[in-house]
Parts: structure tokens; C-alpha cells; sequence
């Protein structure tokens, strides 16, 4: 008799008249309960999968709320990238080039949303959101007294979708290039480059896992390039990051960004970070310290046709 079976029995001889004697019948056989009461032979038990109310289960559109209209929503449907040099965010890091000496790159920006058709939840939303981004992306050189070499400017709106794992990003972004005052001041014979794209730009990201994301992103700056750019670009790469156990403790991430342009023969650039961070479990927003590695074709656009080889430490933080 298997389990199932067994148990079965044991609901039966509870509830039955204890004061009635059971008759010994072969185990191969229904047992008797009294006269004329026959239970028929068990059969396995039926399985019933669980599925847990988070936005990896496939029913969790179905758990969650119904779609709303929202105006300024909390949260993103899809996620800036971790290792992504050119997203919009807060972030500062120190970093050394052995054959420049040192640089302080920081981000000034972020990524919002403006209007949402979907569920309410900031963390993992699910539906579709229109979002606004812009930043600022500055590099300033430390033994030069802070001078400012040159900034990076993007702005775009983007259309997001998510169905719980699977993201999906649609849009246009603006990027353009400028030299420093005091670069130009130093360097007045320096050419310089109008670097520029006006792309349209689809990505799609998918969570393998809770904690592993991958993603790959394409841009046409079918709109207009200029000062060296080339219309195609490709983006892609791959993330770790996870809850801490406790609140106000970290987690350790770890992400791989590589970014390649058509103006180099469809090379680039490769980012990878790797620290601690603290996710906001209700939020969604993520604040990271650790170490930054670059390799590649400057993500400072002025000096898009030069290598930079860079390593130190920087802190970053997403909504």
C-alpha cells in the first residue's frame, strides 16, 4: 500500500465509530467499515503545484490587481542596466588609466516614470510605462585641480513593458558630446568633435533567475549622427544581484556591460562592477559600492577614437 493509501486509512479509522470493531480484511482488498459501508480503493492523491506571489510565477498577472491608469508611478518596468556607462543615474567613481593617470567620472541623472497602464507595485511592476530620463556624464581630472575634460549629455523617453520576467524597452535618445572649458583653454588647438546620435532603440531584458538578469539592447540613429558616429549600436550583457537577508544590510552584485558601435567595426567597450549593494525591497531602488573595471573605446564621446584601460572604485545609485 503506498503512502497516500495509508494515510486515507488513517482519516477513516479516526472518524469511524471507535466503538465498532474492524473487521481484518486483506490489504489488497477496500477495507470495511461496518456493515454495508465499503470504501473503495484510494488512488494517488492529486498534485497541486503552488505558485508563489511574485513576479516570476506565471499566474502572478492573474494574482496581482487589476491594470490601472497611473500618473507619476513609483518604480520601472524595465531596469537601468548595472554595468551600463551611459545610463541615467547618480554615480561617482575614482579611476586610474596607467597611461593618463587619474580620472573622477560621475553621473548626474535618472530615469522616472510619467504614466502607467498596469499593476501599483514600485519593486516589480507589471504592464506598461512611459518613462522621461536625462543625465549629465562629467569627467573631471583630480591632479589638474578637478578640471572638467568633457561632458556627455543624453535625454530620451522610452515606452516599457513587463510581463514579470521578460522586459521589453522601446524609444528615442539624444546623446551629444562636449570638450571641457578648461580642457579647451589648456588645449586650444585640439579639434573638437561634434559627436551626436538621435537613435531609436529597442531592449529586451529577461530574469533567468530572481537574482540573474540578462539583456541586450539595439540603437539606429536613423534621426541623426554626426562627428564620428555611425548609425548601429549593440548593447548586452549580464547581471547578478540579489535581497539581503536582513534589512539595512548589503548583498553582493556583480554585472558585465559590452558596447559595441559600428563606427569601430562593431567593437567597443567592455564595464564590470562588482561590490555590495541595498535594494529597496518596496521601492525597487538600489544603492552599490565596489570596484569598476573598463576596457576599451572611451565612454567619453569628445575622445571616442581613444583607449581607456580603467580600474578603481565608485558608488552608484538607480531609482
Amino acid at each position: 500500500m503506498i503512502f497516500g493509501e495509508w494515510l486515507l486509512l488513517a482519516g477513516l479509522i479516526v472518524t469511524a465509530d471507535l466503538s465498532e470493531e474492524l473487521p481484518i480484511v486483506p490489504l489488497t482488498t477496500p477495507p470495511v467499515l461496518g456493515t454495508g459501508h465499503t470504501v473503495p480503493p484510494a488512488e494517488d492523491p492529486p498534485i497541486y503545484e503552488t505558485y508563489p506571489l511574485d513576479h516570476h510565477s506565471e499566474l502572478a498577472s492573474e494574482q496581482w490587481e487589476q491594470w490601472t491608469w497611473q500618473d507619476l508611478p513609483d518604480g520601472l518596468m524595465y531596469r537601468t542596466y548595472i554595468a551600463g556607462v551611459k545610463e541615467p543615474r547618480f554615480s561617482s567613481a575614482y579611476l586610474y588609466d596607467p597611461n593618463r593617470g587619474w580620472f573622477w567620472d560621475s553621473t548626474l541623472g535618472g530615469r522616472v516614470g510619467i504614466v502607467r497602464y498596469g499593476t501599483k507595485e514600485a519593486a516589480n511592476p507589471v504592464g506598461w510605462q512611459l518613462d522621461i530620463e536625462g543625465a549629465v556624464f562629467a569627467r573631471l581630472r583630480p591632479e589638474e585641480r578637478d578640471d572638467l575634460e568633457s561632458s556627455d549629455y543624453r535625454f530620451g523617453i522610452p515606452l516599457t513593458h513587463s510581463d514579470g520576467r521578460t522586459a521589453w524597452k522601446f524609444g528615442y535618445y539624444h546623446i551629444s558630446s562636449h570638450l571641457g572649458d578648461e580642457f579647451m583653454l589648456k588645449n586650444p588647438g585640439y579639434p573638437r568633435l561634434n559627436y551626436v546620435r538621435d537613435s531609436l532603440l529597442f531592449g529586451v531584458s529577461h530574469e533567468v533567475t530572481p537574482e540573474i538578469r540578462t539583456y541586450g539592447e539595439l540603437g539606429w540613429a536613423i534621426i541623426s549622427h554626426d562627428g564620428g558616429a555611425k548609425p548601429w549600436e549593440i548593447q548586452f550583457g549580464a547581471e547578478y544581484q540579489r535581497q539581503a537577508p536582513e534589512p539595512l544590510k548589503p548583498a553582493p552584485f556583480a554585472a558585465i556591460h559590452t558596447h559595441l558601435r559600428e563606427e569601430f567595426g562593431f567593437g567597443g567597450n567592455v564595464n564590470i562592477l562588482a561590490g555590495w549593494s541595498w535594494l529597496g525591497e518596496e521601492s525597487g531602488r538600489a544603492f552599490r559600492i565596489g570596484m569598476q573595471y573598463f576596457n576599451g573605446k572611451s565612454a567619453q564621446y569628445s575622445f571616442y577614437n581613444k583607449t581607456d584601460r580603467l580600474l578603481g572604485a565608485g558608488l552608484w545609485f538607480d531609482y
